[in-house]
């Protein structure tokens, strides 16, 4: 299909692009630096936990008054947040300053989107786009944030590999990877200067002086608290599971070095996003819930299996297999939550669901950090979030699945 998308829809695609492309160039070796500056396995794992209690707070804050206050002026705050995190992580080893500046920055372990960008960005979008394009639209937008933090995994591995030819040892080998990240911020903030009035919300439909709202929301509170909760059990298992963690396992499991885990994640998110660009053909077909149930429980099977396999090239297949499956329900989901509230109410709806998503995700990292640094449990992980996301999905299915003629495929 054709995009067709405005220079405003250009410019927050392009904007996805470069992010994630920056999520995933920092996520494969975060770990692996935070280490080498001299951090222990449980400073380590707090770190990644507040990482995600901080962007609770503040993507909440940003994103209930994102309608307020304007779309753009928010993604430009959560842009300098960004490149200021690069600059606090490159600047000091001091573990406050790092937790300080993971804890109020923008920065991602798991790779995934993080601050306040995909809330805000989805509303924006919604706004200038028809009912009927917008599972589409959000296929392809995932599918390209997919595609950039695949690339940027890669490219993470391979300037940390590279920059050892050039006398860089220890820690200063991921410097390279820090200073890129925080320039992408900087992109982005000059991005974020050319978007219109067209992504904000029309003046006639602000509701929010409602007195009945709360985090922005008034009439659509019910449903999207509800799914929040949902949300937040998956997420609390994917935490254990975030692309940090997997790297950290399979470089103590196999000892793999930075270059072939870049690889791996390479593959695994390009699988990844094409998997997602199906989303808006099945989602015609079967409906939002049905699209986001029956593709997910077999990613999470195949999530369980992978530390089951004592074979590297196993271990690394069945992983991959996941990716091909794991992003399909994520544009359904993004659409559903889209369909079901008023259009002054999407950046709330986006933004709660999504601190939803980090609350739980802040939890199990720091957990998962410590299982997989010992021994006898580095393989527990993978169950628990196995385990968790199919709770998630049956509960999902049992809650929704009367809605299965969904709005906005």
């Amino acid at each position: 299909m054709s995009l067709q998308l405005t220079r405003d829809g250009w410019i927050l695609l392009s904007a996805r692009c470069l992010r994630m492309f920056a999520f995933g160039l920092l996520s494969v070796v975060l770990v692996l630096y935070l280490a080498k500056v001299g951090l222990t396995d449980w400073e380590i794992g707090l770190l990644l936990s507040l990482t995600m209690a901080g962007d609770t707070l503040i993507s909440l804050w940003l994103t209930t008054t994102a309608d307020r206050f304007g779309r753009r002026n928010i993604l430009m705050v959560g842009a300098i947040l960004m490149m200021l995190s690069g600059i606090v992580f490159l600047s000091t080893n001091n573990f406050l300053w790092l937790l300080i500046g993971a804890t109020l920055g923008v920065i991602s372990p798991s790779g995934n989107e993080i601050g306040p960008f995909l809330s805000v960005e989805q509303a924006a979008l919604s706004q200038i786009l028809s009912d009927d394009r917008r599972t589409s639209v959000f296929a392809w937008y995932n599918l390209a944030g997919s595609f950039s933090t695949a690339l940027g995994a890669f490219a993470g591995g391979w300037m940390a590999s590279t920059s050892t030819r050039f006398g860089m040892i220890g820690a200063t080998t991921y410097y390279p990877v820090l200073v890129a990240y925080s320039t992408i911020g900087l992109a982005m903030i000059v991005g974020f200067v050319f978007l219109s009035a067209a992504i904000e919300t029309r003046p006639e439909s602000k509701s929010w002086v409602s007195n009945n709202a709360m985090f922005g929301l008034h009439e659509s509170r019910g449903p999207v608290f509800k799914l929040s909760l949902l949300f937040a059990l998956d997420a609390l298992g994917g935490g254990f599971v975030i692309q940090s963690v997997i790297a950290y396992w399979f470089y103590l499991r196999f000892h793999l070095d930075p270059v072939r885990l870049g690889t791996i994640f390479l593959f695994a998110n390009l699988l990844a996003g094409v998997s997602a660009l199906a989303a808006g053909w099945l989602a015609r077909r079967v409906g939002l819930i049905n699209t986001m149930v029956f593709t997910h429980l077999p990613s999470n099977l195949f999530l369980i299996l992978v530390p089951l396999m004592t074979d590297l090239d196993w271990a690394i297949g069945i992983l991959l297999l996941r990716f091909s499956i794991s992003q399909m329900d994520v544009p359904a989901r993004q659409a559903y939550t889209m369909a079901i509230v008023r259009p002054d109410e999407r950046s709330a709806a986006a933004g709660v669901t999504a601190v939803a998503r980090s609350v739980g995700a802040s939890i199990s990292p720091m957990l998962a950090t410590i299982l997989v640094g010992t021994g006898g449990w580095m393989n527990m992980p993978f169950f628990l979030a196995g385990g968790l996301k199919i709770a998630y999905d049956l509960i999902l299915y049992r809650a929704f699945s009367s809605n299965c003629s969904q709005k906005g495929k």
